[in-house]
């Protein structure tokens, strides 16, 4: 459903029954959500929120490239941290052309 691989070894459990989705794609869910919710009160600037991206990104291609495996914990951190990122830019963007339109409609 949401594209994931959901290996087993890579994804959590609760009550020895494995989640749906990987570790990585929950922390994503978690930061995603944490970042609609946080919109309204908490704003960084979006290089910073550019950096917060990067943690997944590497750890991705540095598993991708070498024999490196990373824990789940740190799967979901990085998610969450990419999440919540991805969230507040794609808000941020939409607020932004919201306001062009309508400068440019006045």
């Amino acid at each position: 459903m949401f594209g994931c691989h959901c290996l087993p070894n890579r994804s959590f459990y609760f009550r020895q029954k494995q989640f749906p989705i990987c570790a990585r794609c929950t922390g994503e869910l978690i930061g995603i959500l944490v970042g609609i919710i946080s919109f309204p009160f908490v704003h960084f600037s979006i290089l910073f929120l550019i950096l917060l991206l990067l943690p997944l990104i590497f750890d991705g291609f540095l598993q991708l490239l070498t024999t490196y495996e990373s824990k789940n914990v740190r799967r979901c951190i990085t998610g969450i941290l990419f999440g919540y990122a991805f969230s507040q830019l794609i808000i941020m963007s939409m607020v932004y052309v919201y306001l062009l339109g309508y400068n440019h409609a006045r």
